[in-house]
């Protein structure tokens, strides 16, 4: 079988079992298209059921040598594994040559983080005086109340907000659902905006079950998310990098460094992979030491 074929099939995998979005897919195609052209420019083409370790180690020395990145090398390399793995299931290869590739270590760049008295530097500079004041004073407390993305907020609704309850059904990457607790402060901010703010706007049919609308009644985009926060801080002047990334980022390491639980923090942030949510909330050592001290059974036993 040859590389475009199989790069096909692989990608009909990937959409109908692995139920990927589309830009992943397109993603891991590029990247497998690129081993499929190394190959096929290359002495004898082996194609994708001839590829050995040493052939792919050999792109991997081609990609470092043009130049490319680290992270673009780890994403790369990702996408053979995922491609040689689907080989394997399929029966159509009996040894997987990507199985011991490994990628290079990347070193991860943690944005900026927030003080609590940051938080509230920003929440209290805003002018309760502008038009829809209320609204972007709930954003900021929504976004780090609950630790939401930015698609996540603006794509927030009535029917899955439960105040006396103290919870927001939020539909994440993925399409995936999940239910996440939110701050009386927040809570309270949000129904400010809904007794008034939001009453006196014209709500267009297609938005009456969104929470947080412009002021033509239509959802609100991303782009004035950013808008939003990129005034307060300016207005506070705080001099770090803020997005609303960093309220998502800010929400989850206060967490753990008020010794959350870090599991629970990878359910509220929605994370598939506890790793992801260790990296994401660069827990500090004193927080480890002391989970190890009163989890770890040979802990224990010395404390007998």
């Amino acid at each position: 079988m040859n590389w475009q074929k199989l790069i096909k099939e692989f990608r009909v995998y990937l959409l109908l079992e692995k139920g990927l979005s589309r830009h992943s897919i397109d993603a891991y195609q590029r990247d497998i298209k690129k081993l499929a052209s190394f190959d096929e420019n290359g002495e004898g083409s082996k194609g994708p059921l001839g590829i050995s370790q040493s052939d792919i180690e050999l792109f991997l020395h081609h990609l470092f040598e043009i130049g490319l990145d680290a992270k673009s090398q780890a994403r790369i390399i990702s996408g053979i594994k995922a491609f040689f793995k689907y080989l394997l299931l399929e029966d159509l290869i009996e040894k997987n040559p990507a199985r011991l590739i490994e990628g290079p270590k990347i070193k991860r760049k943690l944005p900026d983080v927030l003080t609590y008295e940051e938080i509230n530097l920003l929440l209290d500079c805003i002018d309760m005086s502008q038009p829809l004041a209320h609204r972007n004073k709930a954003i900021l407390e929504t976004l780090y109340a609950c630790g939401l993305r930015v698609t996540e907020l603006v794509n927030l609704t009535l029917s899955g907000y439960y105040p006396e309850h103290g919870y927001v059904r939020v539909i994440g990457k993925n399409n995936k659902e999940r239910i996440v607790p939110i701050a009386q402060a927040a809570i309270k901010q949000i129904e400010l905006y809904l007794q008034t703010e939001r009453k006196q706007l014209p709500i267009k049919k297609d938005f009456t079950d969104v929470i947080f609308l412009n002021r033509r009644g239509r959802k609100l985009s991303r782009v004035m998310i950013f808008h939003i926060v990129k005034n307060a801080v300016a207005v506070a002047g705080i001099e770090k990098s803020i997005s609303p990334h960093t309220f998502r980022h800010s929400f989850a390491s206060h967490l753990v460094e008020g010794g959350a639980d870090l599991r629970a923090v990878q359910e509220m942030l929605g994370h598939e992979s506890i790793t992801t949510t260790e990296i994401y909330t660069h827990i500090n050592n004193d927080y480890l030491q002391e989970t190890i001290l009163l989890y770890h059974p040979a802990s224990q036993k010395n404390r007998q």
